[in-house]
């Protein structure tokens, strides 16, 4: 490294991976009271602070995994939270007093994922949660008094709904279901009694989307629907006629967000995820708040939560060089109320932007991304690292990501390339991907490595590649079919074998075969296809060495797609780096596993590469991890 580089002040892994110091603030339904997430005795839990000012009180007791999702309940009183067992993602939901500081789990069942359906201020007094509690691989809807704790089954699933909708008074009308071709059902009842019937159907080629819910008088429902257009649009539908209105589109990028009153459910704004959030407003009523908003702060706004009467709002402003900042938004007074950052010890810290970028791949598909370079560094034939992104069906985006700005800080470019298959982009460009795992989804890739290359700003000869999930499936592409294009590889979490993934699932995403099978590759009819997309038998092609990090407990990827590579590696006297967190599942949610993995990462980065590392301490000796 430069010696302008190195005058640039190494970011503490404690800084970069551990704990917010606050984090995800929520107001009550009646507009007195903050929650929001922040340690205690280092492990995230629930606080509550009133807005007028007074004591702030931590609320939960989580002492291990840390609790990150949580919502409030109507009466203002109590809050919500989902947990699981160390990333087992059986997730329970438990319900908290406020006052009593008692925590009930409304769902008690071991090894059972539970997920919510549905809330509402018009029936405050209950939750629909969706259990797969009578079959492993069919989630029911149960209703459960949230007085007593006591649930009932609400709706059966008869075999192929990967979904369920409620309306506004929390009776379960839609269902989403998957058909064997791959193909989407709508079906709506008109009350809880009546017999389903089919309302909307759209084939498999259609990009992600459904019922995001009932208008405010229940009498019509929103779809978001690429059907008849390239782009998921916005679609409002009367159930009676079946009369469509389009609220909102772009040509090219799909709705992303969508702001609705809290009570009326009126439709007010929807987002377009595009380089950066750009927000289209609907209701002329919010058009000055947002206009405010935007003079207040740069970078996106996202407007987190509101009160019932919607004059008191908690607004956070997304940047790329800055954490998350909080405010309350009085709106009627029309001011804004600093209420934290999220992460401030960032804030000694200089920086790096993260660029959008666009290139054309090899078929001439137009592909877009981010670029961040370290700061104080021309960005020129710097060692890069090609950082992919999980799904596949999910896409970067701009704003404040720690594992960038850790990667960057360390010396390397970074590169995050949404690849065909991505989303948010329209489905011509998710459709793209299908089946291209190990195909031009890479070649994506290796076309955006040689696109930095061409403009100067990487190192041909120091290149890595490095993801999680899809990403970590990716590292191993990389070094497996394309053996020569990367120095390195760090694999959190990837699959080796696209067989037995598939065969390994967790039973509750039964529902998804078939559209695994149109967009990955069928596990009946197409083995040797799959066969031919897995890295795991291509191991004896690898020259470059190689970091994995494994969760034990991992559902989605099983330890047995890290451990048969490694085995496969390691019989052929390949070089890896194999750490396996027994408490953890799909990533690593406890920061002392965080801060363990990426000190080993730096250490293994700078040993390829040529960047920093900040020595490893006592507590982030990762040896009882090796395997």
């Amino acid at each position: 490294m430069t010696q302008v580089y190195d005058a640039t002040p190494l970011i503490p892994r404690a800084v970069l991976f551990g704990n917010p110091e606050r984090a995800a603030p929520s107001i009550s339904p009646d507009g007195r009271t903050i929650a929001y997430l922040a340690p205690q005795d280092g492990v995230l839990n629930i606080w509550v602070q009133p807005v007028a000012g007074g004591e702030t009180r931590v609320v939960t007791a989580d002492t291990k995994r840390g609790i990150r999702i949580f919502f409030w309940q109507e009466d203002s009183q109590h809050v919500f939270y989902l947990q699981d067992l160390d990333g087992d993602e059986n997730w329970h939901v438990y319900q908290t007093n406020i006052e009593s500081l008692t925590t009930r789990d409304l769902t008690p069942h071991p090894g059972v994922h539970a997920q919510v359906v549905g809330v509402s201020s018009g029936v405050p007094n209950e939750l629909l949660v969706g259990l797969n509690l009578r079959n492993p691989q069919l989630i029911d809807v149960y209703r459960i008094d949230l007085a007593t704790g006591e649930s009932v089954l609400d709706t059966e699933n008869p075999g192929d709904v990967a979904g369920w909708t409620a309306d506004n008074q929390l009776r379960v009308r839609s269902a989403q279901a998957m058909r064997e071709d791959g193909s989407t059902e709508i079906r709506l009842r008109p009350t809880v009694d009546a017999p389903w019937e089919s309302f909307l159907n759209w084939g498999a080629d259609e990009s992600f989307g459904g019922l995001m819910g009932f208008t405010g008088d229940d009498n019509g429902v929103r779809v978001i629907s690429s059907v008849d257009a390239n782009s998921a649009r916005l679609i409002e539908i009367d159930i009676a006629t079946g009369a469509s209105t389009v609220v909102a589109e772009d040509p090219l990028y799909d709705v992303s967000a969508v702001i609705s009153h809290p009570l009326t459910h009126v439709i007010e704004a929807v987002g377009f995820r595009r380089a950066q959030l750009e927000w289209t407003v609907l209701d002329d009523a919010l058009q000055a708040d947002l206009e405010f908003l935007a003079s207040s702060e740069p970078g996106e706004i996202n407007i987190g939560s509101r009160d019932n009467a919607d004059s008191v709002w908690i607004v956070t402003f997304v940047n790329d060089t800055n954490p998350a900042k909080n405010y309350i938004y009085y709106r009627n007074e029309r001011r804004l109320e600093f209420l934290f950052t999220s992460q401030p010890a960032f804030d000694n810290y200089v920086l790096a932007p993260l660029e959008p970028i666009s290139y054309a791949a090899r078929d001439g598909m137009t592909l877009h991304g981010y670029l961040a370079t370290p700061v104080g560094i021309p960005p020129v034939n710097l060692p890069l690292i090609l950082l992919v992104h999980g799904g596949p069906w999910h896409r970067d985006t701009w704003g404040f990501n720690p594992s960038v700005q850790h990667l960057v800080n360390r010396g390397y470019a970074v590169l995050c390339i949404n690849f065909r298959g991505s989303t948010g982009y329209g489905k011509d460009y998710l459709n793209a991907g299908d089946r291209e795992w190990a195909g031009k989804m890479h070649d994506d890739l290796i076309d955006g490595k040689r696109w930095a290359i061409s403009t100067g700003v990487a190192d041909p000869n120091r290149v890595a590649i490095m993801g999680g999930s899809y990403g970590g499936y990716a590292t191993l592409v990389g070094l497996t079919y394309t053996p020569d294009e990367f120095v390195c590889g760090v694999d959190i979490v990837g699959p080796s074998n696209l067989i037995t993934l598939l065969e390994s699932f967790p039973p509750y995403w039964k529902t998804l075969t078939a559209m695994m099978a149109k967009r990955v590759g069928d596990l009946n009819t197409d083995q040797e296809f799959l066969k031919s997309r897995s890295p795991l038998h291509l191991a004896d092609r690898i020259v470059a060495p190689l970091l994995i990090g494994q969760g034990a407990n991992d559902p989605r990827v099983k330890q047995a797609e890290s451990d048969q590579i490694v085995e496969a590696m390691r019989r052929n006297g390949k070089p890896v780096e194999y750490l396996l967190f027994p408490d953890e599942g799909h990533g690593f949610a406890r920061p002392e596993n965080r801060f363990k993995f990426f000190a080993a990462t730096e250490i293994f980065l700078a040993k390829y590469l040529g960047g920093r590392a900040e020595p490893a301490s006592d507590a982030e000796a990762a040896d009882e991890l090796m395997h």
